[in-house]
C-alpha cells in the first residue's frame, strides 16, 4: 500500500506528527511494534504521574490532622492497587490515541518498521511476516529506552529500569536509586513517600543537575526532610546481587560505602532506539547516538525525516510533539519557523515540583549578561500557607540592559502548572516591567511569579 507519509513510532512525536499530517490532507500510516502512545503514555510520563498522585493522596491522609480532619484507623499504602490504577490510566490513554488516529483516518500498522529504501518501509509483524509499504516521506520517531552501564546491568529483578519500577508486584522495603534526573528523582520521591527506605545516588555535585543550583539544593533539603538519604558526588561501582539484599558499593569523597537494599533502580538516562531501523543500509548519518537533521528534521537522505529523542535536543514529550508538527507542516509546504530550543520548559514531578525555562543564573552570568535576579519564597505566599505547602520559591533572571527575561526557575506545589506563563512571556519578548503591571489574581500560587519579578526590580511588596 502507498501513502504520502509513513511515521515509524507512535509516541508523542509520532502520533502527533501523523495526526497533523492527516489534518493537512495527507494519506498517513503509523507503524508501531508495541502499544500506541509509545513509552511516554505507556511507560513514562502518564503512568508515573498516576503513581505520584497516589503518593500525594497517601501523604495528605497521613497529615490529615494538620488540616483539621480526623482519620480513624491506620492509613497505609496499597501498593498493588496503586500500580493497578497506574496501568489502567496508561491503558486508557493508549486507547485514546487509537481513537484519535481512527478519527483522523490515520492507518495503524502493527509491527516493527524498518526503512528498506528511500521510499519503502518494511514492517515485520509478530509472526515474522514482512510487508512493504511505500511513501513519499518517512518520519522516524522511534524514541529511546533505559540506558545501561556496564557495572549496572539490569536483570529485571534486583537491578531494574523504569519499566519494572512501575510494575513491581510488591513494595520493596529498601531501594537504591542511581541517578537524580527527572526519572530518578520522581521514583525516589514516590517510593520514599509510601514508606520504602530510599537512597538516592548522584554522580554530580547536585541532584537534578540540569536545574538552577538553588533549586537543586532546595530539592535535596526537601528530600532529606522526608528522611531520604541523598548522596551526591557519588558513584555506584558495583552491585553484589548474590544474597537476599543487594550490596551496593558506592564511591564517595570520603571513601567507599556499602548500602544494602532489596532493589537497585538504574535511572542514569536513556539511549536512542536506532538499531535495526535501516540507517546503516541507507547511509543516514548519526552523531553520538543521534540522527543528524536540519532545522526541519530532514536527514541527509531526501524524503527521510527524524524527530523526538533520536535527534539532538531535550528528550521531552512536548519537544517531540512540536518537532513532529514542524516537520509535517514543512513537508506540506507551509511557511514554518524552526523550533526555539532556548525556550523549552522542563518539569520534574517530585514533591515539591520543579519547573524551569531558559538560562540558569550561572549560565546567564557565564554568557556575559549583566543580570537582575528576583526570588520569592512560598513561605511568603498566602495561598501556599493556606495549602500547607510552603517549601520552595520562584526565581527569575532578567537582562539588566534590555529587560529580556532570560530564565525562570520554580520549585514548589503545582509549579509545573505555572511555568507556561514564563514560556509565553519569553516567546512574546515580554519585559519584567510588563509582568509587574499585569494583574495576577490573589490568593494564588501564580502571583508569586509577579512578586519574584518585582523583587528583581526592587519593587516587591510582600517581602
Amino acid at each position: 500500500m502507498s501513502y504520502d507519509i509513513i511515521v515509524i513510532g507512535s509516541g508523542p512525536g509520532g502520533y502527533v506528527a501523523a495526526i497533523r499530517a492527516a489534518q493537512l490532507g495527507k494519506k498517513v500510516a503509523v507503524v508501531e511494534k508495541a502499544e500506541l502512545g509509545g513509552i511516554c503514555l505507556n511507560w513514562g510520563c502518564i503512568p508515573t504521574k498516576a503513581l505520584l498522585k497516589s503518593a500525594q493522596v497517601f501523604n495528605y491522609l497521613k497529615h490529615a490532622a494538620d488540616y483539621g480532619v480526623a482519620v480513624s484507623g491506620e492509613v497505609s499504602p496499597d501498593f498493588e492497587s496503586m500500580v493497578s490504577r497506574s496501568r489502567t490510566v496508561a491503558d486508557g490513554m493508549s486507547k485514546g490515541i487509537q481513537f484519535l488516529l481512527k478519527k483522523n483516518k490515520v492507518d495503524h500498522i502493527q509491527g516493527f518498521g524498518k526503512i528498506k529504501a528511500a521510499k519503502t518501509v518494511e514492517v515485520t509483524d509478530k509472526d515474522g511476516k514482512k510487508t512493504d509499504y511505500t511513501a513519499e516521506s518517512i518520519i522516524l520517531a522511534t524514541g529511546a529506552n533505559s540506558k545501561e552501564l556496564p557495572n549496572l546491568k539490569q536483570d529485571g529483578t534486583k537491578i531494574i529500569g523504569y519499566r519494572e519500577a512501575m510494575t513491581l508486584t510488591k513494595q520493596p522495603k529498601s531501594m537504591v536509586v542511581v541517578g537524580s534526573g527527572a526519572i530518578g528523582s520522581e521514583f525516589a520521591y514516590f517510593y520514599n513517600s509510601i514508606g520504602t527506605q530510599v537512597t538516592l545516588v548522584e554522580f554530580l555535585p547536585n541532584v537534578v543537575p540540569l536545574e538552577d543550583i538553588e533549586v537543586s539544593k532546595q530539592l535535596a533539603r526537601s528530600f532529606k526532610k522526608a528522611k531520604m538519604k541523598v548522596m551526591v558526588n557519588s558513584s555506584v561501582e558495583s552491585v553484589d546481587t548474590k544474597g537476599k539484599l543487594c550490596k551496593v558499593s558506592i564511591k564517595t569523597k570520603k571513601g567507599t560505602e556499602i548500602v544494602e537494599a532489596e532493589i537497585v533502580l538504574s535511572a542514569i538516562g536513556i539511549e536512542t532506539n536506532l538499531s535495526g531501523i535501516g540507517l546503516e543500509e541507507l547511509g543516514i548519518k548519526t552523531k553520538k547516538g543521534k540522527i543528524i537533521v536540519n532545522d526541519y528534521y530532514q536527514t541527509d537522505v531526501t524524503g527521510i525525516y527524524a524527530i523526538g529523542d533520536i535527534v539532538s535536543g531535550p528528550a521531552l514529550a512536548h519537544v517531540a510533539s512540536h518537532e513532529g508538527i514542524i516537520c509535517v507542516e514543512k513537508i506540506a509546504g507551509k511557511d514554518v519557523e524552526p523550533l526555539d530550543y532556548s525556550n523549552i520548559p522542563a518539569c520534574t514531578y517530585t514533591n515539591p515540583e520543579i519547573a524551569s525555562v531558559g538560562m540558569t543564573e550561572v549560565a546567564a552570568t557565564e554568557a556575559g549578561y549583566e543580570i537582575k535576579v528576583g526570588k520569592f519564597p512560598f513561605t511568603a505566599s498566602g495561598k501556599a500557607s493556606a495549602g500547607g505547602s510552603t517549601d520552595g520559591f520562584i526565581k527569575v533572571i532578567f537582562d539588566a540592559k534590555y529587560g529580556e527575561w532570560l530564565g525562570c526557575h520554580m520549585i514548589g506545589e503545582n509549579v509545573t502548572e505555572m511555568i507556561a506563563e514564563a514560556v509565553v512571556a519569553r516567546n512574546l519578548e515580554t519585559t519584567g516591567e510588563e509582568i509587574i503591571k499585569s494583574v495576577h489574581p490573589h490568593p494564588t500560587m501564580s502571583e508569586a511569579v509577579m512578586e519574584a519579578v518585582a523583587a528583581a526590580y526592587g519593587e516587591v511588596i510582600h517581602l
